[in-house]
């Protein structure tokens, strides 16, 4: 058995629309009839899309939380370790441990840590970078994406009838569907 019929390519059904008030109506009819695997693909930030798609809540403001406070523990740690363990000094008879001092320090390291964090956090979840998607295949799609094109993509399962999804989305109003089968890269 050779390497390419192991292959089992993913299906797609794209659709283009004229506006991004279109593409949001039938985001939210496509997903209230039971489709799962939707995305969107648009030139600029479309309100409430995320609402249509069933994303809910962003996971990314627990992260930055958790790895803020993290922060906070680090160097709160490390200060308390260095001024009382390590190297104590006896300045003037003051305390060897002052907490107002330590303000300023965990207080740079909680922006560091929550920062980086909300970076690599927003391209873990959105599993960045993404080199390549059968989407792409489109000629279609690569043209008008990023420049004015309003596109919803349909994954389908390998059993699923794409006929009847390009009917669905074409009584919702696309202007053009094809289906896109991933070819082996």
């Amino acid at each position: 058995m050779s390497h390419g019929d192991s292959f089992k390519g993913r299906r797609f059904v794209l659709a283009e629309f004229e506006t991004s008030d279109a593409l949001l109506e039938s985001t939210t009819t496509l997903r209230e009839k039971g489709f799962k695997k939707l995305d969107t693909h648009t030139p600029y930030p479309v309100h409430g899309i995320e609402e249509a798609l069933g994303l809910g809540r962003p996971f990314i403001p627990k992260i930055v939380l958790c790895f803020a406070v993290l922060g906070i523990i680090t160097a709160y740690s490390m200060i308390h370790y260095m001024n009382v363990i390590d190297w104590p000094i006896n300045v003037a008879n003051r305390p060897i441990h002052a907490p107002p001092a330590n303000i300023p320090i965990t207080f740079e390291l909680a922006v560091l840590f929550g920062g980086c964090s909300s970076f690599f956090g927003v391209m873990f979840l959105m599993r960045l970078p993404k080199l390549y998607h059968p989407v792409f295949q489109s000629d279609r799609f690569c043209e008008k994406a990023s420049v004015d094109g309003f596109f919803l993509s349909v994954e389908m399962p390998h059993d699923g009838d794409a006929v009847a999804v390009q009917a669905a989305i074409k009584d919702l109003g696309a202007s053009h569907i094809e289906v896109i089968d991933e070819v082996e890269r």
